[in-house]
Formats: structure tokens, C-alpha cells, sequence
């Protein structure tokens, strides 16, 4: 079990990494690596990363819906998908190869990543025209399949989700809104899974997760304030460390 001063660099991180993914998602490149230095075997890592993921991504979903920008007539509909994605995935990882899987997902964020980053006009208005066929044609399966992902493997889950929302329409403060809580509901799913486990880690957990969720108040009321140019460049940082790690971890 790691020496109580692991929690000395473990504390900051886990506030870096609250801040970003509050922003633009894949605050998981950071915490989960963390929690394998500090000393974690996989089981414990994976299952504390959800503990302390579901402080930061509940704080930013809160400032976020107390700021109006996110979408509850659409998230109802999408977040049992999640949830549903989300469980399927865990069942596949037995029955395909995550290496393969995981290099085809870097090539997918990364163009998916210069797309948004080279359209100076994407995310940066708000054009979510409600609840019309096309709108659900592209976010219900979107979201099913994100989900998915999120049960596969799971870093960038919030940047994926963040550029589906665009797609809808929505300008990247709101789209970092509505990633926030899909992903707040996958992560409260996963927390139950491990929560029986026995494999978190609390004394880790817990006052990570503490600074988790400060880093993400932070972060989304830097993300309102400064707007959608500020998230861009965010965003094209953490494409970059979501597929750098997906490429480089086997």
C-alpha cells in the first residue's frame, strides 16, 4: 500500500486534472496515470479513478446547470444510451483487442480534434435549432456508442462527447455542459459497478476526489467567463494528450 505522502504531488494533479476536464474533457489522462506512480495495482487505479471522478464531474455539471448551459430536455434522452454504451462496452473488452481498438480511436480524436480546431466557426455559435429528427439521429446513437467507449477504455469520454454536441449545434460552453453531465451519470454508474469491488481506495479517493471537484469549479467557471475561444484551446491540448496516451499505453 503507498506511503501517505504520495497524496503530496497526488492532490495537485488531481486539481490540474479537475480544472481540464471541467474545460474540455480527458481529465483522466492525468488521474489515472496518478494513481498507477502512486503505487496502485490496475484494479484499485481503475476503480479509485471512478471515485474520484465522480467529485469532479459532479462540480462542474452543478455550475454548469446553475449557469443554464445545459440541455435537460435532450440529456434525459440521451443518458440511459450512455449508461446503456457504457455497461455493453465493459462487456466487449473480453472480445476485442484493446490495442487495436485503442490505435484506431487516437486516429479518430485526432482528426476529429483538427476538424474543430481548423473550422474557426465550429463551437463557436450556438445553433441548437431543439429537439428535431437530425438532432436525435445524431445524438442518440452518438451517445450509445461514446458510451461504449466510456465502458471500453474511457479517456476523453468528455472530449468525444463534448464534439458530438457541437455537431448538434451547440457552442462549446454549452457543449462542455451537457458532456459534463452524461458523463457525471456514466461515471455515477461505474461508481456503483466498483463500489462493490473492494478495490477503491478511499483514503486516496476520497481527498483526491476533494480536489478533483475544486479543480472543476474552477475550471468551468474559467470555461463561462473566458467562453469558447478559451475551451479551443484547451480542447486542442487535450486531443493531443487523450491520443498520445492511447497510442503510447499497450
Amino acid at each position: 500500500m503507498p506511503d501517505p505522502t504520495v497524496l503530496l504531488y497526488g492532490l495537485p494533479l488531481a486539481f490540474l486534472a479537475g480544472f481540464i476536464d471541467a474545460v474540455a474533457g480527458g481529465g483522466g489522462t492525468i488521474t489515472l496515470p496518478t494513481l498507477f506512480f502512486m503505487g496502485l495495482n490496475p484494479a484499485q487505479a481503475v476503480a479509485t479513478n471512478k471515485l474520484l471522478a465522480i467529485f469532479g464531474s459532479g462540480s462542474a455539471t452543478l455550475q454548469y446547470a446553475r449557469a443554464g448551459h445545459i440541455e435537460w430536455t435532450l440529456l434525459v434522452r440521451l443518458i440511459p444510451l450512455a449508461l446503456l454504451g457504457s455497461g455493453l462496452g465493459a462487456a466487449l473488452v473480453q472480445f476485442v483487442d484493446p490495442d487495436v481498438f485503442k490505435t484506431l480511436v487516437a486516429v479518430v480524436i485526432l482528426c476529429v480534434g483538427v476538424l474543430v480546431i481548423a473550422n474557426k466557426r465550429s463551437g463557436t455559435e450556438d445553433r441548437y435549432p431543439g429537439l428535431l429528427p437530425r438532432v436525435l439521429a445524431l445524438t442518440l446513437p452518438g451517445t450509445l456508442l461514446i458510451g461504449v467507449y466510456d465502458g471500453f477504455i474511457g479517456p476523453g469520454t468528455g472530449t468525444f462527447l463534448m464534439f458530438l454536441f457541437t455537431l448538434a449545434g451547440f457552442n462549446l460552453v454549452r457543449a462542455s455542459g451537457n458532456a459534463k453531465a452524461v458523463n457525471f451519470a456514466t461515471n455515477a454508474g461505474a461508481f456503483v459497478f466498483f463500489l462493490f469491488s473492494g478495490q477503491m481506495v478511499f483514503w486516496i479517493g476520497l481527498p483526491m476526489g476533494l480536489a478533483n471537484a475544486a479543480g472543476a469549479y474552477v475550471g468551468a467557471r474559467m470555461a463561462m467567463l473566458r467562453g469558447s475561444g478559451f475551451i479551443k484551446v484547451i480542447y486542442a491540448l487535450i486531443v493531443v494528450l487523450v491520443a498520445a496516451r492511447l497510442l503510447t499505453t499497450r
